[in-house]
């Protein structure tokens, strides 16, 4: 029976370990610790010229913190970095688009700006972000805005293409992209022949959306 114990003891302590070494192993990777469940949206990335006027609308200045909601490749948070030199997460469900923004962090030598997390966008604290990035269905940032709403105060949203219902935007810019070139193109009949795209931006907090239209601007 000694012989026995003296071969058990091993790996009770290997098993003991292994449980306390697990919980610290899954903290150091900022990411789900359970099975991720599927992505909300297909992934579809946003024009770069697209990226450049969101992140210009959200009037963006040293000192800001960007997060991206379903981040994707990591482009929005890399041009945060790159352009302007801020703080930026990207939050992404998919394992896959996780792998490809936090490649794309490293090609461009901005990790000491840059995390890219695997996570659940809708469990997340948002209050240290001062600016958030969407690419979302509308119904998702509906979904958001409890948490969007703890964001301080004069922290700026901005949306790809889909506004968030109830809550009034301060500006709605419509631009046009030529799909070979990849520019903006000013014309205002060019949507009929070129890529549209709409960004909409909210202040927190957000007036109560009524009636009356939001300021519209075209350049």
């Amino acid at each position: 029976m000694r012989t026995i114990s003296r071969r058990l003891l091993p790996l009770g302590l290997v098993v003991l370990s292994l449980s306390l070494v697990a919980p610290v192993l899954r903290a150091q990777t900022n990411d789900l610790t359970d099975p991720p469940r599927e992505p909300d949206v297909i992934y579809v990335p946003t024009p770069m010229p697209v990226v450049e006027k969101m992140l210009e609308l959200a009037e963006i200045k040293p000192g800001d913190v960007v997060y991206d909601l379903g981040c994707g490749d990591g482009r929005i948070v890399v041009t945060a970095a790159k352009k302007y030199g801020v703080k930026a997460v990207g939050f992404d469900i998919d394992p896959q688009r996780v792998r490809e923004a936090r490649e794309n962090v490293r090609s461009n030598k901005v990790e000491h700006l840059v995390t890219i997390k695997q996570a659940d966008i809708f469990t997340l604290d948002l209050s240290e972000a001062t600016v958030v990035t969407l690419y979302l269905l509308p119904e998702l940032n509906v979904r958001l805005m409890p948490q969007l709403a703890r964001m301080k105060p004069g922290s700026r949203i901005v949306s790809h293409d889909f506004d968030m219902r109830g809550a009034k935007p301060v500006l709605v810019y419509r631009m046009n992209i030529d799909p070979p070139t990849g520019k903006e193109i000013n014309d205002r009949e060019s949507r009929f022949v070129y890529g549209s795209h709409t960004i909409y931006k909210w202040v927190v907090p957000w007036e109560p959306e009524t009636s009356a239209g939001s300021r519209t601007e075209n350049r």
